[in-house]
């Protein structure tokens, strides 16, 4: 019985940064990444599969230990959310299935510890989700009639002042199989596990994105 599984959802079609998803990251392809942190947690996850839509992420899925299951072009547009691929994963696989980690392709850098620290966190808590957030340390404001409202300071506060604010990192998310299937990765339940790594930083769309995670992967093993 797969109790726990991993889901790695990655789409073939990509604007701003082609054929990401497959682009090559520290020798191997950025997929690769999140197979491999899964691999590597054996003793959580059961089983791992990627989501696609495409031949090439497709074969290199296989290559390198994943499972595939193949995703309707339905539900792989450009505006489609993470959760219908989610919600299709689970409709195709075995219904024992307890707990779902969602592993983004563009988020290929994680701390080591961070799936069993948030699994063991998942656990306590008896929550039906967990997901990852980092603590903002930016003056944040929105532009109206060209003029910039700061949201969370006052003009002239001191950066150190600011009051807490939490983003959403991506790095991972932890659900019940049966909040998934309600349509839901966050519940109102959710734990939010506070990451301030240099990794959290990391979330790939752009070039430039890719650049950055290029440069963290070099310095990796200092970091």
């Amino acid at each position: 019985m797969n109790k726990t599984i991993a889901i790695i959802p990655a789409r073939g079609a990509s604007k701003r940064l082609p054929n990401k998803n497959i682009l090559p990251l520290g020798g191997i392809p950025l997929l690769a990444h999140s197979i491999q942190y899964a691999q590597a947690n054996s003793s959580i996850i059961d089983a791992i599969y990627v989501s696609t839509d495409d031949v090439s992420i497709k074969k290199i899925a296989l290559q390198y230990g994943a499972q595939v299951i193949d995703r309707p072009d339905a539900i792989s547009g450009d505006f489609e959310p993470t959760i219908t691929s989610l919600q299709h994963a689970l409709n195709v696989l075995d219904a024992s299935i307890e707990n779902v980690v969602l592993l983004q392709p563009t988020n290929p850098l994680r701390p080591e510890n961070l799936l069993k620290d948030c699994f063991d966190k998942f656990q306590y808590m008896n929550c039906d989700s967990l997901f990852t957030v980092s603590s903002n340390d930016h003056k944040l404001g929105k532009m109206a009639a060209n003029k910039f409202i700061p949201i969370n300071y006052e003009i002239g506060q001191r950066s150190q002042d600011l009051e807490p604010l939490y983003f959403e990192n991506g790095l991972l998310y932890i659900s019940k199989a049966s909040s998934i299937k309600q349509g839901k990765i966050i519940t109102e339940d959710a734990f939010p596990f506070v990451v301030n790594h240099i990794f959290a930083k990391v979330d790939i769309d752009t070039q430039d994105d890719f650049d950055f995670a290029e440069y963290l992967y070099s310095k990796k093993k200092k970091i």
